[in-house]
């Protein structure tokens, strides 16, 4: 389960932005996770619930934003939402395509508490 490591990354990297201006706890953060970054919602999610224990983030409202993937057709230039990368686009059938979103894994805000 490569979540509890991706789970501890993020409170590591949570905790070193919240002692850079003397917080003493973390009372929010939100994530952005694509569909295609290779991350289990539910694992993640089960893993920062473990691994918050004993934490300045313990407390913490933590909020998972699950981003869509999305490709653009090489042929024909259609935008279109994609689940798996062999996916084929819905106008042209094409196979090629460039992701445009999907494969975000990203802290997009830190709520600290206690600032001094």
């Amino acid at each position: 389960m490569h979540e509890f490591s991706i789970a501890m990354s993020i409170i590591e990297i949570a905790e070193k932005e919240a002692k850079a201006v003397n917080s003493k706890y973390i009372s929010a953060l939100d994530l952005d996770v694509g569909t295609m970054a290779g991350i289990e919602y539910y694992a993640l999610d089960t893993a920062l619930e473990m691994a918050v224990k004993d934490t300045m983030m313990e407390n913490a409202k933590i909020k998972v934003n699950k981003i869509q993937a999305k490709a653009l057709c090489s042929d024909c230039k259609t935008e279109f939402e994609i689940s798996c990368i062999t996916d084929s686009c819905p106008k042209c059938n094409g196979l090629f395509h460039e992701i445009l979103s999907g494969k975000e894994l990203k802290i997009r805000s830190i709520v600290v508490e206690d600032a001094v």
